[in-house]
């Protein structure tokens, strides 16, 4: 291979193709004597190719070729005409260096890959038994065992078992492993063994039938007296047996170590006898045990020494087990320990750490535990030790929703097998992520990743971290159904005082109003009862991840009220898993979604739909609001269909946007807020325009039909001219007519007019929606003039008598409804006005800054704090709009980009224009979008209107939960909104008032 350039060239390239990282190193390793009968062998390359890591498999090929006693023929022969071992082999070493270590050490063991019998697959105790027959000492076992889990490894590496199924060969092994190391002891104190029956009882994961390759074997021991002997005196005979047992797995000889033994899972720990009998077991568990013991048994399995006292150990403690739900605080103490693991992991490692960190193993286990130990008392099927079983059997009685268990199966699978191949590569015991990229890309390539090892490896990895410690928050808060429901006709799982415990600790601020509403959705064994058990442990949870889970809980109980007759409500919440989530944080965010909806409880299909949560266009909006309005039979009526379209639309808006804002388990928070923001204005300017659509076409049909005397035409005016409305805000307007062919000025006059008041008197009708308030203040001489205008009175007023700000306000105008050719020429008058072809000059300029200071002087409300107010306070909305509006009006006529309604349009041309920096440009919007989102949250949570953040200090933490806060940052929201504010007005003292 090494005669010519060329050839060696092409081979160099060949082994990067084929995955090797050192393909020098490579080259020299194929022309050594070591692998001469096969180096051209087209296989070859192709196997180790495949394999996690082709440099390391070589290295390892070529160590265990030099180590054949009788040379490598044998080896070498086989390897290219047996696919299946060629797999095997090649697999473990590529993957594992450890295992290349041993077959150097045992160069014949490769052997005991050859065979490829179906009873070869899936071997069990008895199998690995046999395995180990014959190693008569310590040394010989560990041997042995090692050749045992390499078998375990190859046919895990190769994909002949999944994850599940080599856990379980492992703790097979492990058990096999124990009862020869016992045997060892036995042997070799035989009067030991003759004065004692000892019990071997496995816990943790090999009793759970879910071993790693390197792990600690947790165990307890019990023991009783021999026919003949004395108490005593067996249990110290059994005390010996047992610590050799353990020194015979956990010492370290030429050959290494098995693992060690643990058995501070016993009774009182390390300060406890090593061995107790029977009795003093099940006296201390029924007396001074604590919650995590219990928690610890649900894996208890007797695996070595006396099976009959093994079976008499776990059928003893098996009712103190599935009673432990029963404890007081059971619950808070199982999630305290689990927060405990995670507070004593070193910062350093928390990013890292597989197993204990936060969407980690531990968390699907304590999921899956929590839920066994609860629900098992009553249903025998959850009664299993192994985690992937008893997720399915969960998922099976409907403890659990069968994507929830389908995703939790999916990311533990996937993080298991993260770990054994850490583990496997150096047999060392390690729950952390490697650092170093080979580290990564061995890792990745063992899992199948091959385009991008590194950056598909840490992509899955998240994505199923995410996945665990989003259904491990779920699932967590489902023992509440307990604590409120009879699962079976006059059983009660809890006092109504320890419920309300665990409802206070969840953070209902009034359990015993929160345990009646759950007593009122979940008692009784209707069907409906039925389905509200399965949902209501999840809504619960979801409730108290909001600012207010009392208010959520009502309201989904009014809702509940008003639907539950209804067949496809709860079935939408069950199967739909979107619309249980949804509604979930609708119902809890604050009041305007809630009351919108309780108008309408049908609107919460809406939560269900793919395209529910999507705001409808004024194009879609319009049509169906003048439908209605054309069926009507009176223009009450029609203003209410109006209406009802507003409410309905009004509901979809909020809820897309509080769940854009809170994220859900499908989707993360919004992360862009300008968007956020952008769309809720967009949306309630389109539905505002078409609600006064609704109401005009009604005044016009009450009167004269379908065609009114005067062309007639809404203009909008400030945000609803801008697009963008919130929750919260009036409709400026101006209105404007224009007579028709053969109609008077005085006759069209009085029909504009008329137009006008019914069109306030419908739109100002006490109802319980949000109130839709016209407000005509900005038209011509303000509120002096006329509500109503020609466009020829308004071409005259503004070429005679406008003032700057008049010209400033009709930066925002746009045709809102009514007569478009009409609206279009208003504008076309407007554009002369707002966008002077000269610009501003400095007089102009100087009258709006006093104008300004003169507002900001007068209007801002007495006592308001004026680094807070939104709208008139420091770096606040009018601030920015202000600044951006005073570019528009200097430059517009040279920068078309500045011809548009929408602040945030304006302020990216004019960035993009030069005229103002970049920076200074990113900070005005930043002020201007979370100014436009405090707003939005204070309608949405209290319901009204408010410029402001609320003085209540719940109402405080909802709006820091819609911003993104978390629990306990409400403060950090505000001095946030002081920083961001504090420098927008910065830019607004450079930029409009020239400091």
């Amino acid at each position: 291979m090494t005669t010519a350039p060329g050839r060696r060239s092409s081979t160099f390239t060949r082994l990067l193709r084929h995955g090797f990282t050192d393909a020098s190193a490579a080259e020299r390793l194929l022309d050594g004597p070591a692998l001469a009968p096969v180096r051209s062998h087209p296989v070859l390359l192709d196997a180790l190719g495949a394999t996690a890591d082709p440099d390391l498999a070589l290295r390892g090929l070529v160590r265990l070729a030099e180590a054949q006693p009788d040379g490598p023929q044998e080896l070498l022969s086989t390897l290219v005409t047996a696919k299946p071992l060629r797999d095997r082999l090649l697999g473990v070493l590529g993957a594992s260096e450890a295992l290349a270590d041993h077959l150097a050490r045992h160069p014949l063991d490769w052997r005991a890959l050859v065979t490829y019998e179906a009873a070869d697959l899936h071997p069990g105790v008895a199998d690995f038994e046999r395995d180990l027959a014959d190693a008569g000492d310590p040394v010989s076992l560990r041997v042995a065992y090692r050749r045992c889990l390499l078998s375990i490894a190859a046919r895990d590496v190769c994909g002949t078992t999944d994850v599940a199924q080599a856990a379980a060969e492992l703790a097979d092994l492990a058990t096999a492993t124990l009862r020869a190391a016992l045997g060892l002891a036995g042997a070799a104190a035989p009067e030991d063994a003759a004065r004692c029956r000892l019990a071997v009882i496995a816990m943790g994961k090999c009793g759970g039938h879910e071993l790693n390759y390197v792990s600690d074997v947790d165990v307890i021991f019990v023991a009783e007296a021999a026919d003949g002997a004395g108490e005593h005196d067996a249990l110290q005979a059994a005390t010996r047996l047992a610590s050799h047992m353990m020194r015979i797995c956990s010492e370290t000889t030429v050959e290494g170590t098995i693992w060690p033994v643990d058995a501070n899972l016993r009774p009182e720990g390390r300060n406890g006898p090593l061995v107790r009998t029977l009795s003093s077991h099940v006296a201390y568990y029924q007396r001074w045990a604590k919650t995590w013991e219990f928690q610890a048994l649900l894996k208890a399995r007797p695996v070595a020494g006396d099976p009959e006292l093994g079976a008499a150990y776990v059928d003893a403690l098996a009712p103190l087990v599935w009673q432990a739900a029963e404890r007081d605080n059971f619950v808070t103490d199982v999630q305290e320990m689990r927060r405990r693991v995670v507070d004593n992991i070193p910062r350093a490692h928390l990013d890292r750490e597989l197993k204990l960190g936060p969407g980690g193993l531990r968390d699907v286990e304590f999921a899956v535990q929590l839920l066994q130990l609860v629900h098992g008392r009553s249903d025998g099927t959850l009664r299993s030790g192994t985690t992937l079983s008893a997720l399915a059997s969960l998922a099976a009685g409907g403890y659990v929703g069968r994507s929830d268990a389908a995703q939790l199966d999916a990311a533990y699978r996937f993080l298991r097998t993260m770990e054994h191949r850490i583990q496997l590569h150096r047999l060392r015991r390690t729950h952390l992520v490697p650092e170093a990229e080979e580290d990564l890309r061995r890792l990745g390539r063992s899992l199948g990743l091959r385009a991008d090892p590194v950056a598909e490896l840490n992509r899955e990895w998240k994505r199923h971290a995410s996945v665990v410690r989003r259904l491990h928050e779920k699932l967590f808060y489902r023992p509440l159904l307990d604590a409120v429901a009879q699962l079976a006709p006059g059983e009660i799982r809890l006092s109504p005082e320890a419920a309300g415990q665990r409802l206070e600790a969840l953070g209902y601020a009034d359990p015993a109003a929160a345990l009646r509403h759950l007593e009122a959705l979940a008692s009784g064994v209707s069907r409906k009862a039925a389905i509200q058990r399965t949902l209501l442990p999840v809504l619960l949870g979801w409730f108290a991840d909001s600012a207010d889970p009392d208010a959520g809980l009502l309201g989904f109980r009014k809702v509940s009220d008003a639907l539950g007759t209804t067949p496809w409500y709860l079935r939408l919440l069950r199967d739909e898993g979107a619309a249980a989530e949804n509604l979930a944080r609708v119902l809890s965010a604050g009041r305007l979604a809630p009351d919108l909806l309780l108008r309408a409880p049908e609107a919460v299909a809406i939560l269900g739909a793919p395209e529910g949560l999507e705001p409808r266009g004024r194009d879609h909006l319009e049509p169906e609001v003048l439908a209605a309005v054309g069926r009507a039979d009176t223009p009450e009526q029609a203003v209410a269909a109006a209406r009802g379209v507003r409410r309905r639309e009004l509901f979809r808006t909020a809820a897309a946007d509080i769940v854009a804002s809170y994220g859900t388990e499908e989707a993360p928070a919004h992360p862009d807020a300008g968007a956020l923001v952008d769309q809720v204005g967009r949306a309630v300017t389109d539905l505002n325009a078409a609600t006064i659509a609704g109401a005009l076409r009604a005044a016009v049909r009450a009167e004269w039909g379908d065609t009114l005397p005067t062309r007639f035409a809404v203009i909008g005016m400030g945000r609803f001219g801008g697009r963008e409305q919130g929750y919260g805000s009036d409709a400026d307007v101006l209105f404007v007519h224009e007579p028709r062919d053969g109609v008077g000025e005085e006759e069209a006059a009085r029909a504009a007019n008329r137009v006008v008041a019914e069109m306030r008197r419908l739109l100002q009708l006490p109802t319980t929606d949000p109130p839709l308030p016209i407000d005509a203040d900005l038209r011509p001489e303000g509120r002096s003039g006329p509500l109503v205008r020609t466009l020829k009175s308004y071409e005259a007023y503004y070429r005679r008598w406008s003032l700057g700000w008049e010209s400033q306000a009709l930066l925002r105008a746009a045709p809102m409804a009514g007569d478009p050719d009409l609206g279009r020429r208003f504008i076309e008058l407007a554009d002369r006005l707002r966008y002077p072809a000269k610009g501003l000059d400095e007089a102009a300029v100087r009258e709006i800054r006093r104008l300004k200071a003169r507002m900001e002087n007068e209007r801002l409300p007495r006592g308001a704090d004026p680094t807070l107010h939104t709208k008139l306070g420091r770096g606040g909305l009018s601030d920015v709009e202000w600044t951006v509006q005073l570019l528009q009006l200097r430059h517009a006529h040279e920068v078309p980009g500045l011809r548009t309604t929408r602040t945030r349009e304006a302020l990216a041309a004019a960035r993009d224009a030069g005229l103002i920096g970049e920076q200074d440009a990113r900070i005005l919007d930043e002020a201007w979008v979370l100014a436009s989102r405090v707003r939005n949250g204070v309608m949405l949570v209290r319901g009204r209107a408010g410029d402001t953040f609320p003085a209540d200090a719940r109402e405080l933490a909802a709006v820091g939960r819609y911003l993104g806060y978390g629990p306990g940052h409400a403060g950090e929201m505000v001095d946030d909104y002081r920083r961001t504010t504090r420098r927008a007005r910065a830019v607004v003292e450079q930029l409009f008032y020239g400091a």
